[in-house]
C-alpha cells in the first residue's frame, strides 16, 4: 500500500520553518512510494549564520507515532542532523550505498522506526546500528544515534506549529561511537549526558571525533 500523501498544512509548516530557522532549501531527496509514511530530506545550504548544511526531515509527522499515556509530548515529530558543509553530498548521494550518504539514510531509517514499530521517539532515546552495533558505512566509526534537542538554534526553532494548532517536534540525531552506544544502554541517559558534554558533542556532525566514553 502507498503511504499516504503528506498532509498539506504539515507540509506547509514545516517548510516555513525550515526557511525561517535554517535557510533556503538546496534541494530535496524525494521519497516517491513506501508503505508506511514518505521521508523527505530537505537538505539546507551553508549561510552566514550557519556555515554548514542541515538535513531536516519532512513525512515523519505524516502519522502520529504511539506515545504511551503520561508523556507530555505531541505524537507529531521530525528529524535532522547538520555536516560540514564540504561533506560530500549530492542529489543522488544517499539514494544509493554511496558510503558518504548514510547519514541521509539513518535520517530516512530512525524517521520510519515509530511507525514500523507501533512506539515513539523522544529526546535521548537511542537505537544501535544493529546487535552488536556496526558501523553505518565503511569509513565511519558510528554505529548508532541518540535523539537529543538542537543546541545550535534558537529555543523557539525546537517546535514546528502547524496552523491547525498541532506542534511538530524537531529532534536533533547525533551519531555515536560503539562505546558511546554502550554507555547508553548500560548506564543510562545521565552517562551518556556526561560523555557529550565532555567532548562538547552538538547535532553538526564532525565525522573524525573521537569517542568520549
Amino acid at each position: 500500500m502507498a503511504a499516504r500523501g503528506p498532509r498539506q498544512a504539515f507540509a506547509e509548516a514545516i517548510d516555513r520553518h525550515i526557511e525561517t530557522y535554517f535557510g533556503p532549501v538546496e534541494f530535496v531527496y524525494h521519497e516517491i512510494a513506501s508503505h508506511l509514511v514518505g521521508v523527505h530530506v530537505h537538505v539546507v545550504g551553508p549561510t552566514e549564520n550557519r556555515p554548514y548544511r542541515t538535513l531536516i526531515t519532512s513525512g515523519m509527522s505524516e502519522l502520529p507515532m504511539t506515545v504511551p499515556d503520561g508523556h507530555d509530548i505531541s505524537p507529531y515529530a521530525e528529524l535532522m542532523l547538520s555536516l560540514p558543509s564540504d561533506w560530500p553530498l549530492t542529489e543522488v548521494t544517499g539514494l544509493n550505498e554511496d558510503p558518504s550518504g548514510w547519514p541521509v539514510r539513518v535520517l530516512k531509517e530512525i524517521a520510519r522506526l515509530p511507525h514500523e514499530y507501533g512506539t515513539w521517539i523522544g529526546e535521548w532515546h537511542s537505537v544501535p546500528n544493529g546487535e552488536p552495533a556496526q558501523p553505518y558505512a565503511a569509513g565511519t566509526p558510528f554505529a548508532g544515534i541518540v535523539v537529543t534537542p538542537m543546541l545550535r538554534v534558537a529555543p523557539e526553532a525546537r517546535t514546528i506549529e502547524v496552523s491547525d494548532g498541532s506542534r511538530i517536534a524537531l529532534l536533533a540525531l547525533i551519531p555515536l561511537h560503539p562505546d558511546e552506544v554502550k554507555i547508553k544502554i548500560e548506564g543510562g541517559t545521565s552517562a551518556l549526558i556526561e560523555v557529550l558534554d565532555r567532548g562538547q558533542v552538538t547535532e553538526l556532525l564532525d565525522p573524525h571525533r573521537p569517542s568520549y566514553a
